[in-house]
């Protein structure tokens, strides 16, 4: 009788990531701080950067607050990726796989990286399950120092703390991911319009975070071109969104381009292609603050293309990128 089920089993954790958000109004500053005192996000040595990132959190609160007042008072975003994660688990239920004699189990986690359930808290879950590899994926497709390797860091600080050494693998990008454009690509093909100009909108970054070897941006625009590749010939731009604080960001801006688009007389069709889950950018910037900018500026339509979401191409190219990791 063989007692050890690692005989006959080779378990795979499968590591979700996101950036998170506060469950509640009262989350909303420790979310914050959470954030800014990331040093990939504020690069500042410590004590300055404690101090500052408390300073900015209290400062950006109460205009924060507002913004997910709009949202029911909380984020989505954790909902959002765990209805992933369950969509993800049940592709792997569906397929089993067997290598080298042994049935291979994957078992899909979720981590965040500013909130709950943060690496901390999940790494006493992931122990217990006593996994044999880790597979860390992110739901970012663009790789950026600030949010994936950030992630990394995070993750490799927690294990060393946590004295957990295991064999992990990591998914750094998917930006062309053959399953992931298919996915955007279907959801903007309901929204298109004749006449219109599409908006590929995506987070913004310091121009400095670029100029240091990002690759965030050329990954963005590699997205953008395999997805253009995929629609009939249409005007389109690349901008970026959620510009704060004084230095130099990517350009041209969202805000720029819809406040050309009135100039020009065209409608706009605004596709978040940095984004696969909704929360405040794509839920109250996009959706509330932006579509009121375009109406000011008399665009002639304003349409928000959804996230792709629970999309099925993009829960297999998630399933497709845990299976097939180098």
């Amino acid at each position: 009788m063989i007692n050890d089920p690692h005989l006959l089993f080779c378990k795979k954790a499968v590591v979700l990531f996101n950036l998170g958000g506060p469950s509640s109004l009262d989350e909303v500053n420790s979310f914050l701080f959470n954030l800014f005192n990331d040093e990939a996000i504020i690069t500042l040595p410590n004590p300055f950067r404690y101090l500052l990132a408390k300073f900015l959190a209290k400062r950006r609160t109460p205009f924060a607050k507002e913004i997910y007042k709009e949202m029911g008072g909380k984020s989505p975003i954790l909902e959002n990726t765990l209805l992933q994660a369950d969509h993800l688990q049940n592709m792997f239920s569906k397929n089993s796989e067997v290598k080298n004699g042994k049935d291979i189990q994957y078992k899909v986690f979720v981590a965040m990286r500013y909130a709950e359930p943060r690496i901390k808290t999940l790494l006493p879950v992931i122990k217990d399950w006593n996994p044999d590899e880790i597979i860390l994926l992110p739901l970012y497709p663009q790789y950026s120092t600030t949010t994936t390797q950030s992630f990394f860091n995070e993750w490799m600080y927690e294990c060393k703390k946590h004295k957990f050494d295991i064999k992990t693998n990591k998914i750094n990008s998917y930006e062309t991911n053959k399953s992931f454009i298919v996915a955007v690509v279907e959801t903007i093909k309901p929204h298109l319009k004749s006449g219109c100009r599409i908006l590929f909108s995506a987070h913004g970054l310091p121009q400095k975070i670029v100029n240091k070897g990002d690759p965030y941006q050329k990954h963005v625009i590699a997205s953008v071109e395999a997805v253009m590749s995929q629609l009939p010939p249409n005007d389109y731009v690349i901008c970026y969104q959620s510009k704060v604080g004084p230095l130099k960001w990517l350009e041209p801006s969202t805000v720029a381009e819809i406040e050309r688009a009135g100039k020009d007389g065209v409608g706009v069709v605004v596709v978040p292609i940095a984004f696969v889950s909704e929360h405040s950018e794509t839920l109250v910037e996009l959706d509330i603050e932006y579509k009121e900018l375009a109406h000011e500026h008399k665009v002639p339509f304003y349409i928000r293309v959804p996230v792709v979401g629970v999309d099925s191409n993009f829960i297999k190219c998630l399933y497709d990128l845990a299976k097939n990791y180098k």
